[in-house]
């Protein structure tokens, strides 16, 4: 059974057998919140890689101390998982973000498309971003990650494509593309497998209710995107994301 995850980014290396003095915070979410006792075993992370598995010897409030007993280092994921998330109401790309940290996603992206019904002024996008990224942590622990996706600046309209490079391999998931989105993942696995290396980054595109304008189609495939089709059916915004991230996981190889 795999031990519970708790992440925090002033968590650092303690050496391979040592003690740990956790955090504030995390000392009341293992203590108050879990009433985890010592003697119980726990994970700790940055959220950036490093995981520390140790036992409770002090399970006090605002004092909690872990014996170490391993410290792993991970590696990122390469290529980069990135979700470019178009802002959906009732909450579902909030709901979309939590998922995808689940599957895997290493990075996401908020985008204000032409057709968001959700809108974010520049006086509400820092709260709104912060509370993306705190339901990154969440889902990091929930899902026993010891990296906590990165959740980057809103993007608006068709500026989404200025924010690719060359290293970039962008799919955007449209109803009215003519190849499946599992064709080309194992096209570009096997490209991979040939000649590693050469993409550090697979993006998903998933457009709001609307839909993805021409404009913004029109912009990403001149950015080097290519239109992918999902399936049959048309996913909300809240499940695309996470499906799509599911089938690039099993072409790597990974799943």
């Amino acid at each position: 059974m795999t031990l519970p995850v708790f992440i925090d980014p002033d968590i650092t290396h303690p050496g391979e057998h040592g003690e740990v003095i956790a955090p504030a915070a995390v000392a009341h979410h293992v203590v108050t919140v879990r009433r985890m006792q010592a003697g119980e075993e726990l994970q700790l992370s940055d959220g950036a890689g490093l995981r520390i598995t140790g036992t409770i010897t002090t399970a006090e409030r605002n004092d909690l101390r872990i014996a170490v007993t391993a410290v792993q280092v991970e590696p990122p994921a390469n290529p980069q998982l990135v979700l470019v998330q178009a802002l959906a109401k009732s909450g579902r790309d909030l709901a979309a973000v939590e998922a995808a940290v689940e599957v895997g996603v290493d990075a996401v992206v908020p985008w204000e498309a032409q057709r968001s019904i959700v809108k974010w002024p520049a006086a509400k996008a820092g709260k709104s971003i912060a509370k993306w990224r705190h339901t990154s942590v969440a889902a990091a622990e929930q899902s026993r990650r010891a990296f906590v996706p990165a959740i980057s600046e809103l993007a608006r309209g068709t500026g989404l494509a200025d924010t690719f490079t060359d290293a970039d391999a962008v799919f955007v998931l449209h109803e009215t593309a003519s190849q499946p989105l599992t064709a080309q993942l194992r096209e570009l696995a096997d490209s991979l497998t040939a000649a590693p290396g050469g993409i550090e980054r697979l993006v998903l595109v998933v457009g709001p209710e609307g839909g993805i304008s021409d404009p913004e189609i029109a912009a990403l495939t001149a950015a080097g995107a290519q239109t992918a089709l999902l399936g049959a059916s048309v996913l909300r915004a809240s499940t695309a994301g996470p499906v799509a991230l599911g089938l690039c996981q099993a072409a790597l190889s990974r799943w």
